[in-house]
């Protein structure tokens, strides 16, 4: 299919999410830092915030190795009802501090409509996570605010059905909207999903909007996680999201996809010649 022939098909039940004529792509900002433009973007930070000297650790040192954003979940919607389910307010506190101290912008999720308020205050980029991605209410509420927005990919979800739930933002009047691949469930069992990087060249032909890949949630394999940023780089992704603990042994949730800061460090090192090479920087 062309890209003529999949735009006039998305044109149907999408318009402000889809790229018109001429469009070079649109950028968004969070703080002074610009998604979409010739640098390529890293958010790295815990998936939880645990403690405060473990979110602080964690920021400091992905902020030393070259991190554009700090990412935690202060909110953490879980599986299981008995797995932690993050500190709350605390947490959001805490994150807070950190970016007071390394200057970061911060990206966490935000789970209800009516947490919207509350997180708003602290965070400078709302996450919705995949299993929220078709939570209207949710979608539409976010739209309402000016607060940039990290849409993630549910994980049984089309291109577009993704970009239809972008289109619920975007119609609300919040143009700020940053699309994030996060791998989807297919019958594969050896990664925890399957990281669909033929979604980013999609995204490029048919919509304006950022893209960014999370290649921790994606594979759910630390040792997956060096490769398949690079990939994504070299596919087109404007930014990564990346888990980072000091302890990825010790971490609440999520340690097994998690890089220590030395693998981070080693991470942004590997993937500079590759944004070089593409006329782009980290």
């Amino acid at each position: 299919m062309t890209r003529g022939e999949l735009t006039d098909t998305l044109s149907t039940k999408i318009r402000l999410a889809l790229r018109g004529e001429g469009d070079n792509g649109t950028t968004v900002r969070v703080c002074g830092v610009e998604i979409g433009g010739e640098r390529i973007i890293v958010a790295a930070g815990p998936c939880s915030v645990e403690t405060r000297d473990q979110t602080l650790r964690a920021a400091r040192e992905v902020k030393e190795a070259g991190a554009s954003m700090l990412r935690g979940g202060a909110f953490k919607p879980r599986t299981s009802p008995y797995s932690f389910q993050g500190l709350g307010e605390e947490g959001l506190k805490i994150l807070a501090e950190a970016r007071s101290i390394t200057g970061l912008p911060i990206v966490t999720e935000v789970l209800s409509p009516e947490d919207v308020e509350l997180v708003g205050r602290y965070a400078d980029m709302l996450q919705i996570g995949a299993r929220n991605m078709q939570n209207y209410p949710l979608l539409k509420r976010v739209g309402k605010t000016r607060t940039p927005i990290l849409l993630k990919r549910g994980f049984s979800s089309t291109i577009e059905e993704w970009l239809s739930s972008a289109e619920y933002i975007l119609k609300e009047g919040n143009r700020s909207v940053v699309l994030c691949e996060r791998g989807i469930r297919t019958f594969e069992t050896s990664t925890r999903f399957t990281l669909d990087l033929s979604a980013i060249p999609i995204l490029k032909e048919v919509t304006p909007l950022p893209v960014m890949v999370d290649p921790s949630h994606g594979t759910g394999r630390r040792e997956l996680v060096h490769p398949m940023s690079r990939a994504a780089i070299a596919a087109g992704a404007d930014g990564l999201l990346v888990e980072v603990h000091p302890e990825p042994e010790k971490a609440l949730s999520d340690g097994s996809q998690s890089l220590d800061p030395e693998s981070f460090r080693s991470l942004i090192k590997g993937l500079r010649p590759i944004a070089q090479a593409l006329g782009r920087y980290l």
